[in-house]
């Protein structure tokens, strides 16, 4: 049964009735009548979607971003990479299963790629911890990386999490400065590094990953500081107010991408990514190519020079916007 988010009530009822009828059509003796009807709500449904998705407010991305049925790191890694060999454990405490990496190949080109799980259904999500990381994911993508920058392998991230684990055991072993590790490991690598927000980019813990040359954002993902509930709760002390703090932080694609902080807009289906996984999946699968070859053949001073220009220059394009 399909998820639907609040402002898409009125859309399921429609395509629920439609439903309905095709389901009284399979044991009518004439289901023409039925189907036609099945059909006119078909295009009311459809014509109801694009009006939906032609202007989304800031919220209403972040509904779309969360939506639970989006594709997720893994089913990436399923479509886009062959002979994935999964590597685990940061060599200091345990493996966090939150961060999921590993050797691979795109296109028969070796890479790292690393990324933020959240898992798919109860079981899955608390064994991900709902794709927030611990200082061991960290530690480990930081693992990854170095091996990536030993070997010459371009290095890949899929970014999807509402943020690091802000537990009280992630703090004792030191949150704050495993993210900051991540984050100088990405900006010391001499490989070409690609990062995709593919849902949420929460705060640090996205950052601790996408500090790369090339940030692409697909249509509906939101990236930001803080999310719209928390920014609300602080500033209003009042976790409501979380439409006006995501109109406030400007969090989406098109935003960042003024701001210079996004390089590319990946297109999503109509209705989001999860009307079509396997349609976004094969989209996002084109743009790392095209991204990766903008990098290709640079060396490795250029490589880090340019990307330490492009975070030193941040929010200098499209401050007057």
């Amino acid at each position: 049964m399909a998820h639907y988010l609040d402002f898409e009530k009125p859309l399921a009822e429609i395509e629920g009735k439609a439903e309905e009828l095709r389901a009284i059509a399979r044991q009518s003796d004439d289901p023409m009548d039925v189907e036609e009807e099945a059909n006119a709500l078909d295009r009311k449904a459809a014509d109801m979607l694009k009006s939906l998705y032609k202007e989304l407010t800031p919220w209403r991305k972040c509904q779309v971003a969360r939506h639970p049925e989006r594709p997720h790191c893994k089913d990436y890694i399923d479509a886009l990479f062959t002979e994935f060999t999964p590597l685990s454990g940061d060599r200091n405490f345990g493996e966090d299963q939150a961060v999921m990496g590993g050797l691979a190949r795109l296109n028969d080109t070796p890479v790292m790629v690393i990324g933020h799980e959240k898992g798919h259904d109860t079981q899955s999500r608390l064994r991900r911890n709902f794709g927030m990381a611990r200082p061991e994911g960290y530690r480990k993508a930081i693992r990854l990386m170095e091996m990536a920058d030993k070997f010459g392998l371009p290095v890949i991230t899929l970014v999807d999490t509402p943020g690091a684990y802000p537990g009280k055991g992630a703090e004792e072993r030191g949150q704050s400065e495993a993210i900051a590790r991540s984050t100088e490991a990405c900006l010391s690598l001499g490989v070409p590094l690609v990062s995709v927000i593919i849902g949420e980019g929460g705060s640090g813990g996205a950052v601790a990953f996408a500090t790369a040359n090339r940030v692409a954002m697909l249509e509906h993902s939101v990236y930001s500081v803080i999310s719209p509930e928390g920014c609300a709760s602080i500033l209003w002390k009042d976790a409501e107010k979380m439409r006006e703090a995501a109109q406030a932080l400007r969090l989406t694609a098109e935003d960042l991408h003024k701001l210079g902080v996004c390089d590319r807009i990946i297109p999503e289906p109509l209705g989001g990514a999860q009307r079509d996984p396997e349609g976004t999946i094969r989209t996002v699968g084109r743009a790392l190519k095209q991204l990766l070859d903008e990098l290709s053949g640079k060396d490795a001073g250029t490589l880090r020079a340019d990307r330490r220009r492009k975070f030193l220059e941040l929010g200098s394009k499209g401050l007057a916007a």
